[in-house]
């Protein structure tokens, strides 16, 4: 009863009952369907950021012992975070008078379109893909990579040494642990048989012995531990290093262009938790058949969001790590590893 997939369905044909009656063309009911699904996405993603802000903020607390706002602002301080996204609406945009200034503007546009764009293919419920291509993963593997490119541009339109020392950081950091969690993928590919996002889903099932998380245990921790690199958290943050690079590629940044690398941080963090949901943990499939009484998206946000606060837990519980360990780490360990979970998962493949 609570499934989204009726209202989804109740919205089509409302839509396609409407174009028919007024006689409008058959692409420009799509481009109507499309917009619906982009404003329907771009709010579901704000309340996300704001939630797991707020929620990073519990959780740091907790696990450190500082509480912060419990008694204002409302249950847990929650108007906190809301009072913070309005205050950076409000801020002046300061430009420095020696920065690139068409570089300077597009880096954060970039950073967040390319955040958005990644889940036109990500499954969150049964029915509830925008686009079901049958190279889904490809997709997401391709369209995330040009956040190097964004981060690239903010520390070099920025005409500070400090932001660009972090734009080059970031590009290291990145294109290094790219490789990585790009092979921790391709044995969930070698057992599904598809690329597509929702068929890794139908070949799990709604029995949680066949997820991919057991078969392909190496390959999951390989793809988080790259995964949280990628996000530049700790213990992986290198290119803001608060105490090194003073925020790094965005310390050039005020206003609404700074509040948009913050939320594509904490997007990226559930697109990432999101996509090892889909691939390892059965995405919107209930653990039993017995369970499917609970709605499919409601399994899929809770997936989600418990990897979200594994990776929040990593960043308030260990140290930054060194450039040079940061990096071997990626080229002598991870990569090793990654390639002996694929062959290891051809050989199961061929046996079995």
């Amino acid at each position: 009863m609570l499934e989204l997939t009726g209202i989804v369905q109740w919205i089509y044909n409302i839509v396609c009952a409407i174009s028919s009656a007024i006689g409008l063309p058959d692409i420009i009911r799509d481009i109507v369907l499309m917009l619906i699904i982009i404003v329907a996405i771009i709010a579901f993603l704000v309340v996300m950021a704001l939630f797991l802000v707020w929620w990073e903020r519990k959780v740091s607390a907790h696990i450190q012992d500082r509480l912060g706002p419990m008694m204002t602002g409302g249950w847990h301080g929650w108007i906190q975070t809301v009072a913070d996204a309005l205050k950076l609406l409000q801020k002046e945009d300061i430009i420095v008078e020696t920065a690139d200034r068409k570089v300077h503007f597009w880096a954060p546009v970039i950073v967040f379109t390319v955040c958005l764009a990644a889940y036109a293919v990500i499954p969150f419920g049964k029915g509830l893909i925008a686009a079901d291509v049958n190279i889904g993963i490809l997709y997401i593997l391709a369209i995330t990579s040009f956040t190097v490119i964004s981060l690239l541009m903010a520390g070099w339109g920025s005409a500070n040494k400090y932001s660009i020392i972090g734009g080059m950081r970031s590009a290291a950091q990145i294109v290094s642990y790219e490789v990585p969690l790009t092979m921790s993928v391709i044995g969930v590919i070698m057992m599904a048989g598809t690329m597509s996002m929702y068929g890794f889903v139908e070949a799990q099932g709604p029995k949680f012995w066949n997820w991919y998380i057991w078969p392909q245990f190496l390959g999951f921790w390989i793809y988080l531990i790259a995964a949280v690199a990628e996000l530049n958290r700790t213990p992986f943050d290198l290119p803001e290093a608060e105490q090194e690079l003073v925020a790094g590629f965005n310390i050039e940044y005020s206003g609404m262009k700074f509040a948009m690398f913050f939320l594509a941080e904490f997007l990226n963090m559930f697109t990432v938790s999101a996509v090892a949901t889909t691939l390892f943990l059965g995405g919107w499939q209930p653990p039993l058949p017995g369970l499917a009484f609970i709605p499919s998206w409601i399994w899929f946000l809770g997936k989600s969001l418990f990897l979200v606060f594994v990776i929040m837990w990593f960043k308030w519980s260990y140290p930054r790590l060194r450039v040079d360990h940061l990096m071997s780490f990626a080229w002598k360990v991870l990569l090793p590893l990654a390639f002996l979970n694929i062959m290891l998962t051809a050989l199961g493949v061929y046996l079995f």
